[in-house]
């Protein structure tokens, strides 16, 4: 399958539209089967190297990806900052308590993630993206990856795997009570994911994991600017 970027419908909904509201709630499910949390913890405890001492969540949505992702690694010793990044986060005071009583002092940021990141002055010590890349194409998703390489140690993605099973899964979606909204973005979100090396042949440092998790999600995990192995 030749990679397709989509537009996907959520993205242009207003945060409080009922319709977002409900497709919000379907990805969590869709998180959920797709193990993405259970997958970024394991690309955590296998390839981040040093404290975690500043995490962001890029394209964080409602902030409860973080949460679970955050209570698989388990409570944090030092109260690590976790700084939750989204053009139009919706993050619940409930789940900011949540991450508090697991260690993380949460900030809650919305900007653009590309911009974001390039204003650090010191490096972040990882970057978690969760179905997030692969809304970025082209040179907008080179241009995202060099920044992120040049300003974060450890870049973590779990991201929609781009096979021909994923996609019969993606239409089916409803089977789960999907709305119309989920119903069109899951399949433009398999056409828009990844496979094989197409992240590793963007970025510019070192890739220490590629490839496939499980059976609908592509897993990717990197070394960047200031890291010390």
């Amino acid at each position: 399958m030749r990679r397709v970027l989509v537009p996907e419908m959520l993205d242009d909904l207003p945060p409080d539209d009922p319709r977002a509201r409900a497709s919000r709630a379907d990805l969590r499910r869709i998180n959920r089967l797709m193990f993405n949390a259970h997958i970024a913890a394991a690309l955590i405890r296998d390839h981040v190297v040093g404290p975690m001492r500043v995490v962001v969540d890029m394209g964080c949505g409602d902030g409860t990806g973080a949460l679970r992702l955050a209570r698989r690694l388990g409570p944090i010793q030092g109260a690590p900052r976790l700084v939750l990044l989204d053009m139009q986060p919706v993050v619940a005071p409930a789940t900011i308590a949540a991450l508090g009583a697991l260690g993380w002092r949460v900030a809650v940021v919305a900007s653009d993630a590309q911009g974001w990141i390039a204003a650090r002055t010191a490096p972040v010590d990882l970057v978690i993206a969760n179905l997030f890349l692969h809304h970025f194409e082209g040179p907008s998703l080179e241009a995202l990856l060099a920044e992120i390489a040049a300003h974060a140690r450890h870049l973590v993605a779990t991201e929609p795997l781009r096979t021909r099973l994923s996609y019969i899964a993606s239409r089916a979606v409803g089977a789960i009570g999907a709305n119309e909204v989920t119903r069109h973005d899951a399949p433009a979100s398999v056409r828009a994911g990844f496979r094989g090396e197409e992240l590793s042949q963007l970025w510019p440092g070192r890739v220490v994991f590629e490839g496939r998790k499980g059976p609908f999600s592509h897993g990717f995990a990197a070394w960047g600017a200031g890291h010390d192995a």
